[in-house]
């Protein structure tokens, strides 16, 4: 004896309600395709819809900021030092390790203009482990920033990344190597930037 309950047909739902069901969980996924997930991922926004709610213009960060991450990779490592002002307290003995000699409590500040579209990149040499006290600011406009480090073997290591007119705090090696701040001025108009770094750092120097 079988105890299996058989619907009847008529309680099942039609092929034309199945297929009515389909199309309009398709068009409700396309639409938030179209309104939401490209807008904010990706900068594409053909109805509009997207800039209206602000997601446009997230989507626009997050493909300049990958664009700039990318560029700054494939970059090479060396360039023209420039000058910054140094103050640094009394030194302490050199490490028995090869990572260059770093002064307790060393401070250096630095400020630059960047032109409408223009790049800058500032990294301290640091040891593993260590920390330095950082803060830049601009004089009003935010700045595209992307926090990163990168040393022997390691090309890229992402700390933060954004779109800020001021930002402080501290930063910890991951590892012995260069590690600092990558900014682009999307403005359209000039921007001066001060940077001040202190800790125990060797020494900052401008790559870009």
């Amino acid at each position: 004896m079988s105890n299996i309950h058989k619907p009847d047909p008529t309680e099942l739902p039609s092929t034309r309600r199945l297929l009515r069901s389909t199309a309009i969980a398709a068009a409700v996924a396309a639409g938030l395709l179209v309104t939401v997930v490209l807008p904010a991922e990706y900068a594409i926004d053909p109805t509009g819809v997207g800039r209206l709610i602000g997601l446009t213009q997230m989507g626009e960060v997050k493909v300049a900021l990958a664009a700039e991450a990318k560029a700054e990779v494939a970059a090479p490592s060396a360039a023209p030092q420039v000058a910054v002002a140094a103050a640094p307290a009394a030194p302490r003995p050199a490490p028995a390790t090869a990572a260059p000699a770093v002064a307790a409590g060393k401070v250096e500040e630095v400020a630059i203009t960047l032109a409408p579209n223009q790049a800058a990149e500032f990294k301290a040499e640091m040891r593993k482990g260590t920390t330095i006290d950082f803060r830049w600011s601009t004089d009003g406009p935010k700045l595209n920033f992307d926090t990163h480090g990168d040393g022997p073997g390691i090309k890229y290591h992402g700390y933060a990344k954004g779109s800020e007119a001021v930002s402080e705090g501290q930063l910890t090696a991951a590892f012995d190597g260069a590690h600092g701040w990558f900014w682009r001025n999307r403005a359209g108009k000039p921007v001066t930037l001060t940077l001040r770094v202190s800790g125990d750092f060797a020494r900052l120097k401008r790559v870009v």
